[in-house]
């Protein structure tokens, strides 16, 4: 007979004000003791209550901002719990999409979910099809909400209203929200900012003049208090800065352009002579390319002198004759004047990888260390699969009873 397989079964509680709760039996604690008591019905079948009490009192169950519920999720996904235990669905969340979020980590986690008065029960086929249910309801929900969002947005842009995101220099966000103020300091600084490009004709040149300078991206702060942005500049952020349509007082929303309620900073001829300089240079932001020539070592190599990744990219030489080479982001992003490190060709490291992968490969020692772990790791997977034919027979004998 196959050994009677444990269920670590969690019980949470919660109430929403905290009154009460100083009573020395109080409504956590009747919520608890009537899970233990179904917790006890089903003991035949390995089920045990934890020690560990997951009881949020005084918190509401419209949100996720609960201390018990953070850690009984941490616990599920550290695998210390395999079934969830509440005296009632609203207990756990009052908001679908959070409970749907929730069933989708007991899910990943093969962790089961009981409501005790509701004969709501995911180890059961019945309780798997409410759950099912509920889940496609959330899911039409987080649709709608989404729809509704777009639409919002679409319809604060064609009113020329800012729509978020994060704010940008030269202008500050008014504090009911919905519409940019221009931050004097700051647009002075970014009408200076496209001078400069204009004079160098260069976006690292232009970056070294902003070091000099001392001169950073927007620094704002987060509603939480906490400080963003005022980093230096590199090319992906100056160049999002200067074909930026809203310095013309424009709003975009996608492809479309409208008319915005904020003030323009930036002259439109100074604004067309940086744009057209830009395409004239063939410049987009330092972006590198995609992994199209089969880059072995993408994100693979790091920088010596700085630490930062290696992008794999190219460039058109002598004919159009295509040279592939790693480069330092660090330096692709911000120029050379920011990393001493030089690129390297791509097919001399990638051709030394290679040999010494080969190398490695034909050490019989390491041949053998390689085999034993990888059977290692088969075994261990093969006791996973085990232990869950064995739930699964467990789960099938208690629907043919």
């Amino acid at each position: 007979m196959p050994e009677q397989l444990t269920v670590r079964c969690a019980i949470y509680t919660r109430k929403s004000t905290d009154e009460g709760l100083d009573q020395e039996f109080n409504s956590l604690d009747a919520q608890r003791e009537s899970a233990e008591a179904y917790i006890a019905s089903q003991k035949s079948e390995g089920w045990v209550a934890l020690p560990d009490r997951y009881d949020d009192g005084g918190y509401t169950g419209g949100n996720m901002e609960r201390p018990a519920v953070k850690r009984l999720l941490a616990d599920i996904q550290a695998g210390r719990v395999d079934c969830v235990v509440v005296y009632k669905v609203d207990r756990l969340s009052r908001s679908l999409l959070d409970f749907a979020r929730m069933m989708e980590t007991f899910e990943k986690h093969r962790v089961s979910f009981v409501s005790v008065t509701q004969q709501f029960n995911t180890t059961t086929s019945m309780g798997r099809l409410m759950l099912n249910v509920l889940l496609s309801f959330a899911q039409f929900e987080r649709e709608i909400i989404s729809e509704r969002t777009r639409d919002k947005i679409a319809a604060a842009c064609r009113k020329g209203k800012w729509s978020g995101g994060m704010p940008i220099l030269g202008y500050d966000v008014a504090p009911g929200g919905g519409k940019l103020l221009v931050n004097e300091d700051e647009a002075a600084r970014v009408r200076a900012i496209f001078e400069l490009y204009l004079e160098h004709q260069s976006l690292i040149e232009t970056i070294k003049a902003l070091d000099q300078r001392g001169w950073t991206t927007k620094r704002w702060t987060t509603k939480d208090g906490r400080q963003r942005g005022g980093k230096p500049f590199n090319k992906n952020s100056l160049f999002h800065l200067l074909t930026n349509l809203l310095y013309l007082g424009k709003i975009t929303l996608k492809k479309e352009v409208f008319e915005g309620e904020h003030r323009p900073i930036v002259d439109a001829e100074v604004f067309r002579r940086v744009q057209a300089l830009l395409r004239r240079n063939g410049q987009s932001g330092g972006k590198h390319v995609r992994n199209r020539f089969g880059a072995l070592l993408k994100g693979l190599l790091h920088c010596v002198p700085c630490g930062c990744a290696m992008v794999h990219t190219h460039t058109l030489k002598n004919g159009n004759r295509r040279y592939r080479y790693y480069v330092c982001l660090n330096a692709q992003k911000r120029g050379w004047h920011a990393c001493p490190s030089k690129s390297i060709p791509a097919a001399e490291i990638e051709k030394f990888v290679v040999d010494q992968v080969r190398a490695v490969g034909r050490d019989p020692a390491v041949v053998a260390e390689t085999i034993r772990q990888t059977r290692e790791q088969a075994q261990r997977r093969v006791e996973e699969l085990q232990a869950e034919q064995a739930a699964l027979e467990k789960d099938l004998r208690r629907h043919n009873d």
